[in-house]
């Protein structure tokens, strides 16, 4: 009786994420409202600035979409694989990937935004290669690379170990 009681509050704990989710869509619109007002500042000033700003800011707009993408990713992933199972087919507009995507899945999306979000903060350096020491230059290629040569090796294990990559009609867009 006490193990039926034990497993049965273990399994009620995993709830306790829910308030996490709650935080997470917090700081999704803590995003939303930095990207808006970095956005509001740019387009104030767009006239005096010149196309490299431009670039840095589209870039900048890029890499904030890329996180707000991954918090979204993790919150909707990390619900249905630790909390409760989705029904995406019945809830019309849905993204398809909802219930068919795995926890191997999940880490490789986590990692390949990971990698594309320090690519886009790496050419902003490249970019205001003036402003930046050649030291902050060299940590942030070697962080890049750590994380391409990461998400490779990641890539690789998971289709050695036979987990084949989801159906590309799966994958979000």
């Amino acid at each position: 009786m006490f193990k039926r009681i034990f497993e049965s509050s273990l399994f009620l704990s995993r709830w306790l994420l829910a308030p996490f989710f709650l935080m997470l869509a917090v700081g999704l619109i803590e995003l939303l409202i930095k990207a808006g007002s970095h956005l509001w500042e740019a387009t104030v000033h767009l006239f005096a600035s010149d196309q490299a700003n431009t670039t840095l800011l589209v870039l900048d707009l890029i890499d904030t979409t890329l996180t707000g993408a991954l918090v979204v990713i993790v919150m909707l992933s990390v619900y249905e694989n630790f909390v409760s199972k989705v029904d995406a087919a019945a809830h019309a507009g849905w993204p398809i990937w909802m219930g068919a995507i795995d926890f191997s899945q999940l880490k490789l999306k986590l990692l390949s935004t990971i990698v594309a979000i320090s690519a886009i903060k790496l050419l902003e350096a490249f970019m205001d290669v003036k402003h930046v020491d050649d030291r902050e230059l060299l940590f942030l290629v070697g962080i890049h690379l750590t994380f391409v040569l990461s998400t490779l090796v990641f890539a690789v294990s998971e289709r050695l170990s036979g987990h084949a990559p989801a159906d590309a009609s799966e994958e979000p867009h």
